[in-house]
């Protein structure tokens, strides 16, 4: 097991006492450390951030502990491990990891993560091409600055920076926020292809429910700090249950109701995205 909670709350300080805003309650989660890819859901404030951000010790549990591989985490700071040690193991691609850019170039960007996590110059720059050549970041771009890319270019070599340094884990915050449809599309073809042939977990906060349904092979929903839901994402969605996590049905789900309703047919769940969709209907009698 690679990230295991146990009975774990989480508190956010506020100015007194009275005023601390308990954000995680009793949570205990088993998370793999190959092949699953996760997405954690919930309205504002359920507190998937909270519960992701304790996935590679940014915050600290305020009660439990969580085991990270072969690190415990507990409340107490100073009976913590070196936490860059866990760090490397499991990388954290935020919101808007572009804003993370600082280099002159692109290609020392990328490469600042595995030397920071002591990889040498010339192995970094080896792990920094091998990154850019899955992202599909063209080579006349190495040396440019990375503030004169678009913003699609931008965030591909912030993610490139992360799996230079070959994480066993990803931890992904909104991953196409702020991406225009097509990049965002070929930004998750590459999450998918490192979780199925790389065999890498993948652990993704997102709102967007088409995204969960496509990609995600087991959702773990939030609601008022605690796990309402985990499970497959079909078993999410083919009761009520998503409308108590104040979640929307995705858009492919929507059209199979519209389909079964309007020309009397029965097709179940099991399809992701629109070109599994015309597959099934081709063996369908209208």
């Amino acid at each position: 097991m690679a990230i295991s909670f146990h009975e774990v709350d989480h508190d956010y300080s506020g100015l007194r006492k009275k005023d601390d805003v308990k954000a995680l309650f009793d949570i205990n989660l088993n998370i793999e450390s190959k092949d699953e890819f996760i997405a954690v859901v919930g309205k504002t404030g359920s507190g998937k951030s909270t519960l992701v951000s304790h996935m590679n010790a940014l915050i600290l549990p305020t009660k439990g502990n969580i085991k990270i591989f072969d690190y415990v985490i507990t409340p107490k700071k100073r009976k913590n491990p070196k936490l860059k040690e866990i760090r490397k193991r499991i990388g954290f691609v935020f919101q808007f990891p572009e804003y993370q850019l600082f280099e002159e170039t692109v290609l020392k960007d990328i490469m600042f993560a595995p030397k920071n996590f002591g990889f040498s110059e010339e192995e970094a720059k080896t792990r920094a091409l091998e990154a850019c050549k899955l992202l599909g970041i063209d080579k006349d771009l190495l040396e440019k600055s990375p503030f004169a890319l678009s913003g699609g270019q931008m965030r591909k070599v912030a993610i490139a920076g992360i799996l230079a340094y070959n994480p066993d884990i990803l931890l992904l915050d909104e991953p196409t926020r702020g991406l225009d449809p097509k990049t965002a599309i070929e930004v998750m073809k590459i999450f998918a292809k490192i979780n199925k042939e790389y065999h890498k977990t993948i652990v993704m906060i997102t709102h967007d429910m088409n995204l969960v349904y496509e990609y995600a092979t087991r959702v773990i929903a939030m609601k008022d700090g605690k796990i309402f839901f985990d499970g497959k994402s079909i078993d999410l969605f083919k009761d009520d249950t998503y409308k108590k996590c104040n979640l929307v049905k995705p858009d492919i789900l929507d059209l199979v109701d519209y389909l079964n309703t309007s020309l009397n047919l029965d097709l179940d769940y099991n399809v992701k995205n629109e070109e599994e969709l015309l597959v099934r209907l081709k063996g369908v009698s209208l």
